[in-house]
C-alpha cells in the first residue's frame, strides 16, 4: 500500500464551523465524514471527534481536541492555493481574511504578479497566488 499523506488540522470547538467556510468559499470543496463526541466522549458533546473535506481535490483530516492547549496554528505552514483568475482569488481572500488577519495584502510582489496570505478565523494560514 502506498504511504498516503493527509494535512490534519487540530481545532479547539470550532472544526465545524472551519469546514463550513471552507466548503462555502471553495466551488468544489465538500465535507466527506463528519462524527461528533457524544456524551461519554472525550470531547465536548456535539463537537468534532473526527472528519474529514476536501477543498480542490486534497483531502484534510480535522477535529476538536478535548484538551486546551498552550499552541495553536502558525503561519510556518500555510496551505498555498493557486487561482485561475484575480476575481477568485480576490473572493477567497475576502473571505478568509473576514475575522482574520491579512499578513500579506493583495498585491504584486517581486515572486507573484498576484498574491495574498492570509490567516483565517480559525487561524489557519492560506496563501492565495494567481496562477
Amino acid at each position: 500500500m502506498p504511504v498516503q499523506v493527509t494535512p490534519f488540522l487540530m481545532f479547539t470547538g470550532a472544526a465545524e464551523q472551519a469546514m463550513e467556510l471552507y466548503t462555502s468559499l471553495f466551488d468544489d470543496a465538500r465535507v466527506l465524514t463528519l462524527t461528533r463526541w457524544g456524551a461519554d466522549g472525550a470531547g465536548a458533546e456535539g463537537t468534532v471527534q473526527q472528519a474529514t473535506f476536501s477543498v480542490a481535490g486534497q483531502v484534510f483530516r480535522c477535529f476538536d481536541s478535548p484538551p486546551v492547549h498552550d499552541f495553536g496554528f502558525t503561519p510556518s505552514f500555510s496551505i498555498w492555493v493557486e487561482t485561475a483568475s484575480a476575481e477568485e482569488l480576490d473572493r477567497l481572500f475576502t473571505g478568509l481574511a473576514d475575522g482574520g488577519t491579512v499578513l500579506m495584502p493583495v498585491d504584486s510582489y517581486d515572486f507573484s504578479r498576484r498574491f495574498g496570505w492570509v490567516q483565517d478565523r480559525f487561524g489557519v494560514s492560506w496563501q492565495l497566488d494567481l496562477a
